[in-house]
């Protein structure tokens, strides 16, 4: 089992922007540490908040390479243990469980022509402006979707 950890820092600047967004749709990349074996903290994350619709986001490659170049020089190039981590978006108007686009999009993502072999997909929602709701999910190439455990 994976587990994901979304630090105090993390959900407060989550919870930030889902208020910016209102009932849009926003997303982006998650960038992680490895904490130990199959255990990574999300350490930032990129947000595009100009794309999104009330049931459809589209996250800018050129707008997250930037922010993954930036996190890589601040951590100096650690590949093995500061590295992309996934996919974020919101679902404010619906659960926070990967629709049929998602799970499609994240698989052509591990088993497209990228060398990604496994992405994380944090789905958010924000509930009554403060209660941040959140799910994970792991696609790894050529398996099926699997849950993660997400401890915030």
């Amino acid at each position: 089992m994976v587990t994901i950890s979304l630090p105090n820092d993390q959900r407060a600047q989550l919870r930030k922007c889902l208020r910016g967004a209102g009932r849009r749709e926003i997303g982006g990349i998650l960038m992680g540490e490895q904490v130990a074996p199959d255990h990574f903290r999300i350490v930032d994350f990129s947000v595009d908040e100009t794309t999104g619709t009330a049931a459809h986001f589209v996250r800018s490659p050129d707008h997250h390479a930037q922010a993954l170049d930036i996190f890589f020089r601040k951590t100096g190039s650690d590949f093995k243990r500061f590295n992309y981590l996934g996919e974020w978006h919101s679902h404010p108007s619906f659960p926070v469980q990967p629709s049929h686009e998602d799970v499609i999009s994240m698989q052509s993502l591990v088993n497209g022509e990228r060398d990604i072999d496994f992405s994380a997909l944090l789905i958010v929602r924000l509930r009554y402006f403060l209660h941040l709701e959140a799910a994970a999910y792991m696609f790894v190439r050529r398996a099926a979707p699997a849950n993660v455990e997400l401890t915030i």
